[in-house]
C-alpha cells in the first residue's frame, strides 16, 4: 500500500504564540480610537484576553511596535483571502491594481482610525524603519495577489509606484467623510490614471529612443571619418 500523505507539522509553541497574538490584537482593537497604539493598551489587551505577561512578551518582544506591524500584517493577510475569490483572470492589470487596493482598505473598513493612528506611529522616528518595511509588505502582497511574476528592474519599479499610490489614497481615505468613500475611490480612479500615463509615456520615449541611432557609434564614425 502507498504511503498515506502526512500532515504538516506545526510547532505545538509556535501555534501557541499564534493564539495570544490573535487574542491580545482582538481586545486591543475596540479601544485604540480612544487610547492609541501604547504599551499600556497592549497591556490592559493581554490582560482582558487572557493573555500573561510573559506570553505577550513572548508573542510580541517589540512591544507595541510589534503589536501594530502585526495588525497591518493581518490586514494584508484578510485582503489576500478577500481577492482570492475573485477571478481576477478576466480583468485588464489596470483594474486588478484597482480592485487590490480598493480591497485592503475596505478589510480595514470598521477599524479606519486604527489604522491612522498605526501609520503616524510608524512615521514617527522613533519606529525606524518600520513604516516603509510595512508599506512594502503590502504592496508586494498587493502585487503577488494580482498574479505579478516579475523578477527584473520591474520588480522594484512596480512596487515603488504603488507605494506612492497607495499611501496617497490611504490618506485621503482618513479624511473622506462622503458617502461610502466614494471619494477615496474617484482618487483612487485619478492615481491609478496618473500612473498608466506615466507607463505609456516611458513606452512611448523607449520607442523613440530604440529608433535614434547608436550616439557612440556615431561619434565613431565621425570621428574616424566614416558614415
Amino acid at each position: 500500500m502507498p504511503d498515506r500523505p502526512q500532515a504538516k507539522k506545526t510547532h505545538p509553541r509556535a501555534d501557541h504564540v499564534e493564539i495570544a497574538r490573535e487574542k491580545i490584537l482582538a481586545a486591543a482593537l475596540p479601544n485604540v480610537a480612544f487610547d492609541g497604539w501604547t504599551t499600556r493598551l497592549m497591556s490592559d489587551a493581554a490582560r482582558a484576553a487572557g493573555v500573561g505577561h510573559g506570553e505577550m512578551r513572548l508573542a510580541f518582544p517589540g512591544g507595541v511596535l510589534d503589536l501594530v506591524d502585526y495588525f497591518l500584517a493581518d490586514g494584508d493577510r484578510r485582503m489576500e483571502e478577500a481577492l482570492a475569490g475573485r477571478e481576477l483572470a478576466t480583468l485588464k492589470i489596470r483594474e486588478r491594481i484597482t480592485l487590490a487596493v480598493r480591497m485592503r482598505i475596505e478589510v480595514d473598513f470598521m477599524r479606519r482610525e486604527a489604522v491612522r493612528r498605526a501609520v503616524t506611529l510608524f512615521s514617527l522616528p522613533t519606529s525606524g524603519t518600520r513604516g516603509p518595511r510595512a508599506l512594502y509588505r503590502t504592496v508586494d502582497a498587493i502585487w503577488r495577489a494580482v498574479g505579478d511574476t516579475s523578477a527584473d528592474f520591474n520588480f522594484y519599479t512596480k512596487r515603488a509606484t504603488l507605494a506612492a499610490v497607495y499611501s496617497a489614497v490611504t490618506l485621503h481615505w482618513f479624511a473622506d467623510h462622503s458617502d461610502d468613500y466614494a471619494g477615496t475611490w474617484a482618487f483612487l480612479d485619478r492615481r491609478i490614471d496618473d500612473v498608466m500615463r506615466i507607463e505609456k509615456m516611458k513606452a512611448s520615449v523607449k520607442k523613440v529612443a530604440n529608433a535614434l541611432p547608436d550616439p557612440i557609434g556615431l561619434l565613431g564614425r565621425l570621428r574616424y571619418g566614416r558614415g
